[in-house]
């Protein structure tokens, strides 16, 4: 039904399995409602199946997204191409600021990126046309104090935030010394298996 999609099967099986796991949450908590800390043996049974049940679950899911994981192919093109198509949308706040400080007035400026942003939204949804809105903008006379300015104002780098940051560090602080272990293991010349 999907040819295009990679791994739709294996995806959706994640998800499935996933809502399964999450319901095998409710057998524990029911149990212990009404355990009232007596020494019943009423929660024997649903132990023996609940709990194995939980844990193979897990692994499955673990197991399956490693094999997705591992396939995984990015394509920067469609990335970048997609973040073209959103970034003048995105910007139009820096914009915005960009003429404040340049002397324009907020609310006329707003105005004229609206009525702009909406004809080039136009374009997109209703004529499956390229996101013109940055062309509208250089050609407006009203944004020219700022169109030397416009390139570093769509640099999609400005939009993540701290993010390139918080990754770099969970990596040096949590993957990389749980890695550690196994680097020297073959460095040693020792046989490695990772345990996921």
């Amino acid at each position: 039904a999907m040819p295009y999609k990679r791994n739709p099967m294996r995806s959706e099986r994640c998800c499935a399995l996933s809502r399964h796991l999450i319901c095998l949450v409710q057998d524990p908590l029911m149990t212990a409602s009404t355990q009232w800390m007596e020494r019943t043996l009423d929660d024997s049974a649903n132990r023996r199946i609940s709990l194995p049940e939980a844990f193979l679950t897990a692994d499955i899911i673990l197991s399956t997204l490693q094999n997705i994981s591992e396939g995984l192919v990015v394509y920067p093109k469609v990335i970048e191409r997609r973040v073209n198509q959103e970034l003048p949308f995105m910007a139009s706040e820096n914009i915005i600021m960009a003429m404040v400080k340049a002397g324009g007035d907020r609310q006329e400026c707003h105005e004229q990126i609206r009525v702009l942003s909406q004809e080039a939204g136009r374009v997109v949804k209703q004529e499956g046309g390229d996101n013109d809105l940055m062309d509208r903008i250089r050609k407006s006379d009203y944004f020219k104090p700022i169109h030397s300015q416009l390139d570093a104002l769509l640099d999609p780098g400005t939009f993540t935030g701290r993010a390139p940051r918080q990754v770099t560090k969970f990596i040096e602080m949590e993957v990389t010394p749980s890695l550690q272990k196994y680097m020297d293991k073959l460095k040693e010349g020792g046989k490695v298996e990772l345990q996921v």
